[in-house]
């Protein structure tokens, strides 16, 4: 069952891989076609990686949760970028892999630090 918080987690990696697209295409003036064709490779990495991780069950943990993620959203993202005929550089899968552990880790991580800060004043 997902909770709310878990809901929370899923949504805010969703557009942090969205922002990733976004950033990325605004160097290329492409429209919003361009920007699904993509964004969902990364997407359905990112769902396979909160199914096959059961991510609901602790989204918030970096280490087993937040690294699994990153990982399947990079490796299935790249690899479904390849199957669909979409280029795949060197390049663009070192930039890819960098700019979304950053942010699907650096998210985990700013929630670590609010939850801290919150039990701290309690």
């Amino acid at each position: 069952m997902l909770t709310r918080r878990a809901t929370a987690f899923f949504l805010v990696d969703a557009l942090l891989v969205l922002a990733f697209v976004l950033i990325g295409r605004a160097s290329h003036n492409e429209g919003v076609l361009g920007t699904l064709i993509t964004y969902w490779p990364f997407l359905a990495g990112l769902v396979l990686g909160w199914l096959l991780l059961r991510a609901w069950r602790s989204p918030h943990r970096i280490r087993f949760t937040g690294l699994g993620i990153w990982a399947a959203t990079v490796v299935f993202g790249l690899l479904l970028r390849v199957l669909s005929g979409q280029g795949v550089q060197v390049s663009f899968a070192i930039v890819t892999t960098i700019v979304l552990g950053l942010f699907l880790l650096g998210a985990r991580a700013v929630a670590a630090l609010i939850r801290r800060s919150r039990s701290r004043m309690a």
